[in-house]
């Protein structure tokens, strides 16, 4: 018998109809089912997606937004300089522990079950990393965290230090935010420590690049010749990488033949992308992103993140990463036929490479990790964004939510 049978589903926006069984917190069949189950559940025609897959979040400033006050110039700098003093006057571990258990809910309820935190550890006493390691223990039963340790305030300093005190303590990978350190060299100096200590310990690289409209921020480069000569391949990913906007063709076109070549992953931040950068331009302004669709057009995974979600950075944020998904649509002009699926899949399997999930997607015997939307389309999903209406982690139903109705009264009389 089944623990879990799901009747009349479409997997992936497929044409056929078929029905899933789960058994120990797996996908045990797919197709006409008929054995008896402890739970049916009748998907009636809605589509069944796996998990999207959050690969670049800040847990520890979410929920922040207008603590000690307003980031009023909505610039980076602005927004670097309030959370230094949000973590200097307010931080604790409980106050990080509840507002991360707030924002994972959010986007568990949205069908994120993977999810990439970004950890200041500018801390010296590392308050967020310690809340955020307990918070992962405590989601583990449904929700994959993995921890980046990133120094916002700079890592040559200490000589990487910090990070290192983060890797004993847990965190799954490190960062670097070269472009902020004080010269070129020195942000050239916190790569090549970042990569050293990675190696050491056999971590992921997560790398904040080129965050800014300077087309002189070309840190990128070396991101992607350590990898190589490291052979880190897709174990590094980059984010951001705004100043590609700025570079001149000649050189992108080199530069897009490095990052592919050496396997690294880009993840974009279209929302806090969006409202940050171009700030400093004349008119026209930059539209903030990077150059999405000629990365992935040469092949490089792309993913989309939501990112900061009520921070001292981006006072919005929903938790849905369709959101994120339709504003890349728009800042991409990705809205061509293939565009739609193409940026679905940056929510979901090229997301779930940058985090080198297994066992991912919808096949048998893979984890039963997987959502229920009503949705015809990759192009239906991004355009209407529907609400998720079931949430399975592990083989368990995690979330349900009702899509809302509407009633029209037009011409009715009321009484």
């Amino acid at each position: 018998m089944y623990d879990l049978l799901l009747r009349n589903v479409r997997p992936a926006f497929s044409d056929t109809m078929c029905d899933i069984a789960v058994q120990d917190g797996r996908i045990a069949k797919i197709g006409q089912l008929s054995a008896p189950a402890n739970r049916v559940m009748e998907g009636g025609g809605r589509t069944v997606l796996p998990p999207y897959v959050e690969s670049h979040i800040h847990l520890d400033t979410a929920l922040t937004s207008g603590v000690p006050r307003l980031n009023e110039s909505g610039e980076l700098l602005e927004g670097i300089e309030l959370w230094n003093e949000y973590r200097t006057r307010y931080l604790t571990k409980e106050d990080v522990t509840k507002r991360a258990h707030a924002v994972i809910e959010e986007m568990v309820k949205h069908g994120v079950l993977y999810m990439r935190g970004m950890v200041d550890v500018s801390d010296p006493q590392l308050t967020a990393l310690h809340a955020l390691i307990d918070v992962k223990r405590a989601v583990a039963p449904f929700l994959t965290l993995q921890l980046i340790a990133f120094p916002q305030n700079g890592l040559t300093a200490d000589r990487g230090e910090a990070l290192r005190q983060a890797i004993e303590l847990g965190a799954d990978g490190i960062s670097a935010v070269p472009h902020l350190d004080p010269t070129h060299e020195k942000g050239i100096e916190s790569l090549y420590i970042c990569f050293e200590l990675a190696n050491e310990y056999d971590k992921d690289i997560h790398i904040f690049s080129d965050e800014i409209d300077d087309g002189a921020s070309r840190f990128v480069e070396t991101v992607a010749l350590l990898a190589a000569e490291y052979g880190m391949g897709n174990r590094v990913t980059v984010s951001h990488l705004n100043a590609m906007a700025y570079y001149p063709e000649a050189y992108v076109r080199k530069l897009i033949g490095l990052i592919k070549a050496s396997d690294i992953n880009v993840v974009t931040c279209p929302l806090i992308s969006t409202a940050v950068q171009g700030r400093l331009d004349a008119w026209p302004k930059g539209r903030g992103i990077t150059r999405v669709k000629d990365l992935h057009e040469a092949g490089v995974n792309v993913a989309v993140a939501h990112d900061d979600f009520l921070s001292p950075f981006y006072p919005l944020g929903t938790g849905s990463l369709l959101s994120a998904g339709h504003m890349l649509l728009h800042q991409a002009h990705m809205t061509g036929a293939r565009d739609f699926e193409s940026v679905y899949e940056m929510m979901t399997a090229n997301a779930a490479r940058v985090m080198n999930i297994e066992g991912y997607g919808i096949q048998e015997g893979h984890r039963a990790d997987f959502i229920l939307v009503s949705a015809e389309s990759a192009h239906d999903l991004l355009r209407r964004q529907p609400v998720t209406e079931l949430v399975v982690s592990n083989g368990q139903i995690i979330c349900e939510t009702v899509p809302a109705q509407t009633t029209y009264l037009i011409g009715q009389t009321c009484t």
